[in-house]
């Protein structure tokens, strides 16, 4: 942080009380620091282990001038909340939660990155990051035949905006639609209604934003008798599962590869056309280190035939390191040299896989990009497409 310190103990005392108390755990061993993905790219010190001092200190935000805040806040908003951290913390220290509730009083104070303000808008008028219409919300799945959503459904299944809006994600969200009507899944649809889950905006500091999100959707909820979702993105995953049931526990989510390996194992489905390539999978920091959901995924791609799965060596499972798309960091701009996706890029494309398998919406593009900029030749997929085209 640059300037003079200034003392402010009623900007920590509010942090605290915002889901900050993890602060107090934390006696700065450093091992936040190494296990940070930014501190893997040549020249970048991201001193983690700082912020819970800073806090404790009341020194977190240095000036009461938006101005002056809003130019020496980008440490604040550089976590994309992967919980590398925590994973490694000895005393289970949720860094990013910290930083969100730091967060939220530079929100306050409207000191935050543009891009982010712009994206925060558009969830707030439009229910989608994307600044789509509502209207076209379930347009992804025209000439699927998928019911609207009643009662008498099992499942609903929550696509995440991204595969709503999003042309090439869409895809994922008709693969997933496809093998859950091929195994007779009881499931239908909201479409227009539905808003985003809120995830995002959350991580972001956007709380007001985020309260809107679960009003929405848990009025919707209630309303429509949801007892079970699917979700597609690990991002509504965790949200629905951790956030939502301090408001409404009503429902229980399962993350659409949870449902493929129930299905795969109960026989339901079973994969026989081969699958004649080498993949390596890519752990969602969302799906993974946050829900703990390792074995599903792998466990699906190995039951294909003719798939090789490959891993990449060390950085896996707990260690994989983030795409570098949460807490909106899939809208970030940042320069060449800070981009976490081509660092995991390099690490992928150096397994020598054909395809690069993904289960995030946010993976997926994020990865897609950066391949297309390197001209590598890998394919990047999401473990719906890989299953639905092992089916016959």
């Amino acid at each position: 942080m640059g300037g003079s310190i200034k003392i402010n103990l009623e900007v920590r005392d509010a942090i605290i009380e915002s889901d900050a108390g993890d602060v107090v755990k934390c006696y700065q061993c450093g091992r936040c620091m190494a296990a940070c993905p930014w501190n893997l790219l040549d020249g970048l010190d991201y001193t983690t282990y700082r912020f819970c001092q800073r806090i404790r200190l009341g020194a977190i935000i240095d000036s009461e001038e938006k101005e002056e805040i809003a130019a020496d806040t980008i440490d604040v908003f550089r976590c994309v909340g992967c919980d590398s951290c925590k994973v490694e913390c000895p005393r289970g220290v949720g860094l990013s939660d910290i930083l969100r509730a730091v967060r939220r009083i530079l929100v306050d104070y409207d000191s935050y990155p543009g891009e982010l303000k712009s994206v925060v808008t558009r969830v707030f008028s439009s229910g989608n990051p994307l600044g789509e219409s509502t209207e076209k919300r379930g347009d992804w799945s025209a000439g699927l035949n998928i019911p609207q959503y009643t009662e008498d459904c099992e499942y609903l299944y929550f696509p995440c905006c991204l595969p709503a809006y999003d042309t090439r994600a869409k895809k994922v969200a008709q693969a997933t639609a496809r093998i859950l009507k091929r195994a007779n899944v009881s499931f239908g649809i909201i479409g227009k209604e539905e808003f985003c889950c809120g995830e995002a905006v959350r991580r972001v500091g956007a709380e007001k934003v985020f309260q809107a999100a679960v009003k929405q959707n848990t009025e919707l909820f209630k309303k429509a008798k949801v007892h079970k979702v699917i979700a597609t993105s690990p991002h509504c995953l965790v949200t629905f599962t951790k956030e939502y049931p301090e408001y409404y526990d009503g429902f229980e989510t399962l993350h659409a590869v949870q449902v493929f390996d129930r299905l795969i194992k109960d026989k339901t489905i079973v994969p026989k056309r081969p699958f004649e390539k080498t993949v390596v999978y890519h752990d969602p920091c969302t799906l993974g280190k946050q829900m703990d959901i390792y074995d599903e995924p792998r466990a699906v791609l190995k039951s294909i035939p003719g798939l090789k799965l490959i891993e990449v060596p060390i950085f896996n499972r707990d260690f994989s390191i983030c795409c570098g798309g949460g807490a909106m960091g899939l809208w970030r701009d940042w320069p060449q040299d800070e981009r976490l996706a081509d660092l995991r890029a390099e690490q992928i494309l150096e397994t020598g896989a054909d395809i690069l398998c993904v289960a995030c919406p946010y993976c997926l593009q994020m990865f897609e990009e950066t391949i297309k900029s390197l001209n590598a030749s890998i394919e990047v997929m999401d473990i719906s497409e890989i299953l639905e085209l092992s089916l016959e």
